[in-house]
Formats: structure tokens, C-alpha cells, sequence
């Protein structure tokens, strides 16, 4: 499951900001603003460290989200639409914020049985 959604999202040796968007399902302007990015930089300059850096991030989220799911459409669903318990905001909030980590941390106690 994690090798697909990351064989679909990359291009060679990188993450493809628009194939990230086409399987998030956002458009790409949604997609830079998650990332703390420039639009226009993400398209111009994909394989730049700082789009892979922030992109990546949203990468580990999701695939993480889908092992624990055990489906990657869930972890879409979820990403999008399920507050965490004590922030109030979904996930993808919660990035958009600049607090990715947040959300890495909910999914590490997830997987160690520990609800939030």
C-alpha cells in the first residue's frame, strides 16, 4: 500500500508536486499552501530540497495514515476531514499551520495502541 501511493506520487528519484495534488485531490494552489510553498516554485522547481523536504512531510503523513488504516483513501478522508482529539483541526489543518509534526506524533501513538 505505501509502495503504491509513493510509486504513484514520484517521478523518478522525487515527488511530483502534481501528481501529489491529482491523488490528494487538491488543486495545486491547496497543495502549495500545505506546503509552506510558492505555487509557482513548486511547479518550476519540484526537485529543489525544500519542495522534497516539505512535500516528504506530507508524504510520511498519509502513507502512515494508510498502514494504520489499512487503505489509502481513508487516510485521504481522514487527512481531510477528521479533527484530532484535543487541537480541534484536521490534520491537513494542522500542517497548513506549520505543525506537521503534530500530526506525525498523533499517528506514532496510533501505532502504539495509544489513542489520542
Amino acid at each position: 500500500m505505501l509502495a503504491a501511493f509513493l510509486d504513484d506520487i514520484r517521478e523518478g528519484d522525487m515527488i511530483a508536486p502534481r501528481r501529489m495534488a491529482e491523488r490528494l485531490r487538491l488543486p495545486m494552489t491547496r497543495l502549495s499552501r500545505l506546503a509552506h510553498l510558492n505555487r509557482n516554485t513548486m511547479t518550476t522547481h519540484p526537485g529543489s530540497p525544500a519542495v522534497q523536504a516539505k512535500l516528504g512531510e506530507i508524504a510520511r503523513i498519509i502513507a502512515r495514515a494508510a498502514d494504520l488504516a489499512g487503505d489509502e483513501g481513508k487516510a485521504i478522508i481522514w487527512f481531510k476531514h477528521q479533527p484530532l482529539p484535543g487541537f480541534g483541526k484536521t490534520p491537513e489543518e494542522l500542517v497548513e499551520d506549520g505543525h506537521a509534526d503534530i500530526v506525525i506524533e498523533d499517528l506514532d501513538r496510533m501505532a502504539a495502541g495509544v489513542y489520542s
